[in-house]
């Protein structure tokens, strides 16, 4: 093969990556807006959420406090198929899945010990500045837990 031809052909991936992952309504950084949000009592508050390309998956990094108020981190990297991919740094879930429902929704499922712990759909409105969070599951004491954040994309 001809260096030219090489080149070309990466260059074109390269820009077919970038395309596919620019139309994902959920890529950027989102901050909670706790005025527009019924999250339960003792549950853990994300304040910001920043979907990112990384490589041909996605990273998902999740920032705010515990029901003490003490800072929480957690990532994820994987892709919207459905499969479980490892999560760190939350300890209610050691896995998380997500699958695309159509291009604003996507539904959400955490795993602790291959055991649901949660699960939630993210629906980004038509406008694309806002995104709301539905979760429902149970909590590390057995506690039914159900909440909706509201995020503002920035």
């Amino acid at each position: 093969m001809k260096p030219r031809t090489i080149v070309m052909t990466l260059v074109t991936c390269l820009i077919g990556l970038t395309l596919c992952f620019a139309d994902n309504a959920n890529m950027g950084s989102w901050k909670l807006n706790e005025g527009k949000s019924k999250l339960s009592p003792g549950m853990p508050k994300n304040t910001m959420v920043v979907y990112e390309a990384a490589g041909d998956s996605v990273k998902v990094t999740v920032d705010g406090v515990d029901a003490q108020g003490a800072p929480t981190h957690n990532e994820w990297t994987g892709k919207f198929d459905g499969k479980d991919y490892p999560l760190t740094g939350d300890p209610s879930a050691d896995s998380r899945a997500y699958k695309e429902i159509n291009d604003h929704t996507l539904q959400l499922t955490n795993k602790k010990g291959g055991k649901v712990t949660l699960t939630g759909r993210i629906v980004v409105s038509a406008d694309g500045k806002t995104r709301t969070v539905t979760v429902s599951g149970t909590d590390s004491a057995g506690k039914k837990i159900k909440s909706t954040a509201v995020y503002d994309k920035q």
